[in-house]
């Protein structure tokens, strides 16, 4: 990770560590890096979520790549996959997002997709920094015709809609679906698709204010729709993120069905059907236990990567496998997708229920879940907390003592000031006794941010 990018883009809050003066130059230094990378005019396409600040991003970037020769295509609101399809199948030179995902109002972010809509490679964004941090000189300005133009392009938006609706095996008609908008990008665009495929759509969480964007709701907060989905006797609950590359399932018994339960059902599936390549499924350290052991009794191998769908990714482009994932439901349906998308996802979870007929409180009823405690401490500096002799010399006497029956996880965000301790164990009480162990001497060394 670089100075400013993360495994997610530029994030930090609003005008104080991502401030428009930011948004302005790296849509400076993009419109004269893919101009004079093409030789020609380059084509930028942008697309935000709900939250206040998205709007002063969205302009400052555009300012920033007319002014240097480029031509901005705006989607307006819309979700993080959706910049990615529109990307990749129009021959734009490269994708802009502003979104914080599942970060509260006041955070936004920048993530930056490369003309494939996957996300930008670190040579690139490491000249992006370079330029932030004054190293590399002024770039020029467009002059005359030179300059660039900006273009309403919701056109865009329904075509990734039109593809989403594509992509259903059957009708969902007779099915009644919920869906948790997060009050986000999925507003515009969750309902279209399931109202076209024939589903009575229940829909929360659908009136953005710029304020509310993931405000005890959507995938972070997955309480609200397990009591909707009770309450109102629905077949299934979808929730998403604040830019919909997320998506948790509710099934019909209010329970919970996270990323590594979505990629047990959907694993299973293609294995069943001969269409798992390389009988494999990709996942990330933070997945649980339970997931492998229910793949040792399928006989499914898998792969586990760092943190971070970027990563997961990149393992599936290398190793040719067509699905992955994390616990927090990012899930990449690689043969449809470049990057995790909530709404994809939802579409691909009800296939499996109308194509096996079954409920998706059956299809996960063979994977059992480990008991799992993760607890987040914001720090003063990661880095330090990470290196620090004493709390590593804990965290292996806790896995000693785990042994083969449990594990221990100690990370830092890729995103945020925070570090994450996730204990896994036989016993819930075990777990919480030995992430607090953690935590407090965390907190005694004085790397608590207060």
């Amino acid at each position: 990770m670089g100075k400013y990018f993360g495994t997610d883009g530029f994030r930090g809050e609003a005008n104080i560590t991502l401030t428009a003066d930011h948004a302005y130059r790296i849509g400076r230094f993009l419109g004269w890096y893919f101009t004079d990378k093409a030789q020609r005019k380059c084509k930028v396409v942008i697309g935000k979520d709900t939250r206040r600040s998205s709007y002063m991003f969205e302009y400052a970037l555009v300012a920033g790549l007319t002014a240097s020769g480029a031509d901005a295509y705006l989607l307006h609101v819309t979700t993080t996959p959706s910049v990615s399809y529109v990307t990749r199948t129009e021959d734009f030179d490269c994708g802009i997002m502003i979104s914080a995902s599942h970060n509260p109002f006041y955070d936004n972010g920048i993530k930056l997709l490369n003309s494939n809509g996957e996300k930008m490679e670190e040579e690139t964004l490491l000249k992006v920094e370079d330029y932030l941090d004054g190293i590399t000189g002024e770039v020029p300005y467009a002059e005359k015709e030179n300059i660039g133009t900006t273009v309403d392009y919701a056109a865009g938006r329904n075509r990734y809609v039109g593809y989403l609706i594509s992509l259903a095996t059957r009708s969902y008609a007779g099915k009644k679906v919920g869906l948790d908008c997060a009050n986000g990008s999925a507003w515009t665009i969750a309902k279209s698709v399931f109202d076209a495929l024939g589903a009575k759509t229940y829909v929360i969480n659908n009136e953005p204010n710029g304020l509310n964007i993931n405000t005890d709701c959507g995938s972070t907060h997955i309480e609200g729709l397990q009591k909707y989905v009770v309450e109102n006797g629905l077949d299934v609950g979808f929730a998403f993120d604040g830019d919909a590359d997320r998506c948790l399932c509710v099934d019909e018994k209010g329970n919970l069905v996270d990323g590594d339960a979505i990629m047990y059902i959907y694993g299973r599936y293609l294995k069943e059907r001969g269409k798992l390549l390389g009988n494999k499924v990709v996942t990330t350290v933070m997945s649980n236990f339970g997931l492998y052991k229910a793949f040792d009794a399928l006989g499914i191998e898998y792969e586990k990567t760092a943190v971070g769908d970027k990563y997961v990714y990149e393992n599936m482009i290398q190793n040719g496998y067509r699905i992955g994932g994390e616990q927090s439901g990012h899930i990449i349906f690689k043969k449809y997708a470049t990057t995790g998308d909530g709404i994809l996802t939802a579409i691909k979870m009800m296939e499996v229920m109308l194509e096996k007929k079954a409920a998706l409180s059956e299809l996960t009823a063979p994977f059992k879940v480990f008991p799992q405690v993760l607890e987040n401490i914001r720090v003063v500096d990661k880095n330090a907390v990470q290196q620090d002799k004493e709390i590593q010399a804990h965290v292996a006497d806790i896995a000693a003592e785990l042994g083969e029956d449990g594990r221990i996880l100690v990370r830092e965000s890729g995103t945020e000031p925070l570090i994450r301790v996730m204990v896994e164990a036989g016993e819930l009480d075990d777990c919480r006794k030995y992430v607090k162990r953690v935590i407090d001497l965390i907190k005694q060394k004085g790397y608590e941010q207060k």
